[in-house]
């Protein structure tokens, strides 16, 4: 495998935005410049961090592997790095050597939104077109447990370059591309019906969620799956980044209040209605005990259309605790374990949303998600 000290990053593959360059080994940094072009033409992939500058920009090296998080949005997490490096190491390369340029040449042109990435490293792979979600739920725990699986290959092509902790397959279905989520090692099997469950009662909530089905499955309630939401009609990537990314901040530790990602909200889209639309989704996420809400759970895409910003349809919402425990990944107003209708509205105040719209959302919430997910909150 031929080492990279740089890589191009480009949009759609069809323009090209600049280059990251490898400065320093240890500890790992690189640089970030866009193209000349894309200066005249092009805009800001990071707003606050990656400004549209004739600089070059250094990322912190203490952060996302010494790269910008905009960037780091395209490498796979927990579960799709359980995959590259398993591929690498089938392939008699050591995982600890390959370092972010390189994984990110790996993800190429597959990852989510509009990056890409040149020159992209292929490997040999081995796919069935023949689709068996059951057998491929069950693969996803081979995986996990045995050293050499013969599903490899084929669950490394259908989703090594998804993010999630969660095992997951990227498939058309009537020319649709749908992503669906098998359960982990710790899930229970019907954590499908659950999260699809969950989509539902969001969706009566007014929180604005992308197309969801509940797939068949002869071991299980079902799978879940989600319409792929980082795809135009034309079936062009759509720029998209996290809340992590655009705030240069780790998604691995608790550091965002609510306050943060309305504000943050408020400022990149100046928009009324999408702030709106993070609130819904804050007393969603409160009311139905989903406390993995970290960072990099909340996105922002991009309309070259008309240079806007807007929240993107929500995405991972089930029951769940964070990684310290039955605590909020993100406070609500200071307050991570017990949150109510006493933090929201004082959330509501410190961003200046009227205070009798604030408390019936919540409520209307409230009401909706203790009638719609009695079973799973009992």
């Amino acid at each position: 495998m031929i080492k990279l000290n740089e890589i191009e990053v480009w949009f759609n593959n069809k323009k090209k935005i600049g280059i990251i360059k490898k400065v320093n080994q240890r500890p790992y940094t690189t640089s970030f410049r866009y193209d000349k072009q894309w200066l005249k033409n092009g805009f800001s992939i990071s707003p606050f961090s990656l400004p549209l500058e004739d600089k070059e920009f250094i990322a912190n090296p203490f952060l996302f592997d010494g790269i910008f998080g905009v960037f780091a949005d395209s490498l796979p997490d927990s579960w799709g790095r359980l995959l590259e490096n398993e591929m690498l190491r089938s392939a008699g390369i050591d995982p600890g050597e390959i370092d972010p340029i390189n994984r990110l040449s790996m993800i190429g042109e597959l990852g989510m939104g509009a990056l890409t990435y040149s020159p992209m490293l292929e490997f040999d792979i081995e796919g069935n077109n023949n689709i068996d979600l059951d057998k491929l739920s069950l693969s996803c725990k081979e995986i996990i447990t045995v050293d050499d699986s013969e599903y490899l290959d084929e669950l490394y092509k259908l989703g090594g370059f998804l993010g999630g902790s969660k095992p997951k397959i990227l498939i058309k279905v009537d020319e649709e591309e749908w992503i669906i989520k098998f359960p982990s090692l710790l899930d229970k099997p019907e954590i499908g019906k659950q999260e699809y469950d969950y989509s539902i009662c969001a969706k009566k909530c007014g929180v604005d969620m992308p197309k969801t089905r509940l797939f068949s499955s002869v071991i299980s309630k079902g799978h879940f799956g989600v319409k792929r939401f980082d795809r135009d009609i034309n079936n062009k990537g759509i720029h998209m980044i996290t809340a992590s990314a655009l705030l240069e901040v780790s998604h691995k530790f608790p550091n965002l209040d609510y306050i943060d990602l309305l504000k943050l909200t408020k400022e990149l889209t100046l928009s009324e209605e999408e702030t709106k639309k993070m609130f819904k989704l804050m007393c969603f996420n409160i009311f139905a005990h989903n406390r993995d809400d970290h960072s990099k759970n909340f996105s922002f895409i991009y309309n070259r259309k008309d240079n806007s910003w807007k929240l993107s349809p929500a995405y991972d919402l089930i029951y769940s605790n964070s990684s310290i425990g039955k605590e909020h990944a993100t406070l609500v107003n200071g307050n991570s374990k017990n949150p109510g209708i006493k933090e929201i509205l004082e959330v509501a105040k410190k961003i200046n949303l009227d205070i009798e719209y604030a408390e019936n959302i919540a409520l209307n919430i409230k009401r909706a998600v203790e009638r719609e997910l009695k079973e799973y909150l009992s």
